[in-house]
């Protein structure tokens, strides 16, 4: 038996805009990533220089700094990809992924951050992604590496 046209619910339409590049595992790389992510952003209708263009710019930066520093194979690029989702009444999801060809050095997923000490010079990149996103993770990349994913609501 097959249900009424009338009591079948529409599904929701959903768009989807993909932006995607690799870049050199570099200082340079890291900061044209941030450039490029707040250039696609306000592209789809997020402006530059607005509160959520800012925090994306950080995460951006934040998690392509991180894969620099850390995940850096020499010879080998590291990849942003951005996927913003069309969500129901406006609210668009944007996630940010960076991802690496390292697969032994992985940072600690949002469960097992720990603040730095007081004097600490670094360490604090992954508590403000903590901070500003929705939701983070790390994850296994297909083949070798990994994959640091922050999502938040514009």
């Amino acid at each position: 038996m097959h249900a009424s046209p009338a009591t079948v619910a529409a599904p929701t339409p959903v768009t989807a805009r993909v932006f995607a590049q690799r870049f050199s595992a570099t200082r340079r790389g890291a900061r044209l990533a941030r450039r490029l992510a707040t250039a696609q952003l306000d592209t789809w209708g997020t402006p530059y220089g607005s509160e959520r263009s800012d925090t994306v710019a950080l995460l951006v930066a934040e998690l392509a700094a991180n894969t620099v520093l850390h995940g850096r194979v020499p010879g080998r690029d590291f990849e942003l990809r951005l996927t913003l989702v069309g969500g129901p009444a406006g609210r668009d999801r944007l996630r940010i992924e960076v991802a690496d060809t390292r697969t032994e050095a992985r940072p600690p997923g949002p469960d097992g951050l720990r603040p730095p000490a007081p004097d600490a010079e670094s360490g604090r990149g992954l508590l403000l992604v903590d901070a500003l996103a929705d939701h983070w993770e790390v994850a296994d990349r297909l083949g070798v590496g990994k994959i640091v994913r922050a999502e938040l609501t514009l």
